[in-house]
């Protein structure tokens, strides 16, 4: 990360816990952890009144100025240039706005070199050419943890959404290519539709139970069709039959794998707050769905207990097991196949584990379509029913059974 390439650089301008401003370089990785002398908590409203949390704007750390959610950019380059404040690692917070929130309450309360590296420019020029920058990054203890409860935070919260849809018996869809209508029941709707389109359509785009949002997803998708614009390449058409055409005749009845806007729809890409891929994992070890559940099973088991599962070794608390493991970087060190693959680790640590719910040992992710490029669904061929039943194998060996019996 970036953030840690530079903190032997930036370590410059923090005090230490005795209040003694430390040179650059000056304050390290162990010092700068034992200045947190309480728990992080996040409060019900980060920035100290409700009505900025869920506004459609953000608010600069250090002033009044507000910029639209999606134009977080903006704001960046903003708190660069007035204020000299460098966010590193930006694209790894889960919940920006709540970031962003969090420590304009708190520079409120202590100096922000209480909290930032300070990164000198122009060090050997005349002083009054040179000029300081601060960097805010999960060196700091109370940042990295910050953005760890953030992450989790967002996971649950996506977790208990997709848990929401399940059960919801209001949904109502309809096909993007035949307009048949899907309503809600006992029978997982949104699932039946999904199923639908690859099955009649040849359109996947994943397990449903690997989705969430699943109505913004399809509505996306069908905002993008309305333009007449192509789901894979992009490109705009002049009607729809001619859209409809070149997507069936080019094969693209898929979505864009490269188009990061689709990534918050996949339950998968908000499970690497700790750098642990573990859909990298499953491609690289080829797991299929039983392993994936010992596999996850173990780790949380190994964690509960405090061990590493990557050395063995057992720390007194989660909080001295996960700097080890940061440190010593552990996070992605599995070990022997042999060690985990066991039948114990088919019951889950946790009761209802819904991570459990999302692995899969389909092609179909995102990931795997970007490697394997066009992927073919074949229906069943339904046409010959009876003819079917009647040759089927498990007549002849209940035949059999019969006979014998």
């Amino acid at each position: 990360m970036a953030a840690r390439e530079t903190q032997g650089a930036a370590a410059g301008g923090e005090e230490d816990c005795e209040g003694n401003h430390s040179e650059a370089g000056g304050v390290s990785y162990e010092d700068s952890k034992d200045c947190i002398l309480e728990p992080l908590s996040l409060p019900e409203s980060p920035g100290g009144t409700t009505a900025l949390e869920g506004s459609p704007s953000v608010p600069c750390i250090f002033c009044e100025e507000h910029f639209p959610m999606d134009e977080q950019d903006k704001l960046l380059k903003h708190m660069i240039i007035e204020h000299k404040l460098v966010i590193a690692d930006v694209k790894l917070v889960a919940d920006f706005q709540r970031y962003i929130l969090y420590w304009r309450k708190r520079f409120t309360e202590q100096p922000i070199t209480d909290f930032c590296s300070v990164i000198r420019i122009n060090s050997t020029a005349p002083l009054e050419e040179q000029d300081n920058y601060f960097l805010l990054c999960d060196v700091l203890p109370e940042d990295r943890l910050l953005r760890e409860e953030l992450q989790k935070q967002r996971l649950k919260e996506i977790l208990e959404q997709q848990q929401q849809e399940r059960n919801d018996n209001n949904f109502h869809g309809i096909c993007m290519f035949c307009n048949e209508e899907f309503f809600g029941n006992r029978f997982l709707p949104r699932s039946v539709l999904l199923n639908h389109m690859a099955r009649e359509h040849a359109f996947n785009i994943g397990l449903p139970d690997n989705i969430v949002n699943c109505n913004e997803f399809l509505c996306t998708l069908q905002k993008k069709l309305d333009n007449l614009q192509c789901l894979y390449c992009e490109k705009t058409f002049r009607d729809k039959n001619t859209l409809k055409d070149h997507m069936r005749k080019k094969q693209h009845r898929r979505i864009n794998p490269k188009n990061r806007e689709y990534d918050r729809f996949y339950v998968i890409n908000y499970l690497d707050a700790h750098e642990f891929d573990l859909l990298k994992i499953k491609s690289e070890l080829g797991l299929n769905f039983y392993q994936q559940v010992k596999l996850v099973n173990f780790i949380r088991r190994q964690i509960h207990q405090c061990r590493c599962y990557g050395c063995h070794v057992k720390f007194k608390s989660k909080a001295e097991l996960r700097t080890h493991m940061e440190e010593a970087k552990h996070t992605s060190l599995l070990p022997e196949r042999k060690t985990w693959d066991q039948p114990e680790y088919y019951f889950p640590t946790y009761e209802n584990d819904t991570l459990l719910c999302t692995l899969s040992d389909s092609e179909s992710d995102l990931t795997a379509q970007e490697q394997n490029g066009n992927i073919t669904i074949i229906s069943e061929d339904t046409s010959k029913l009876h003819a079917l039943k009647q040759s089927s194998i498990l007549n002849q060996l209940l035949l059999q059974e019969g006979l014998k019996n």
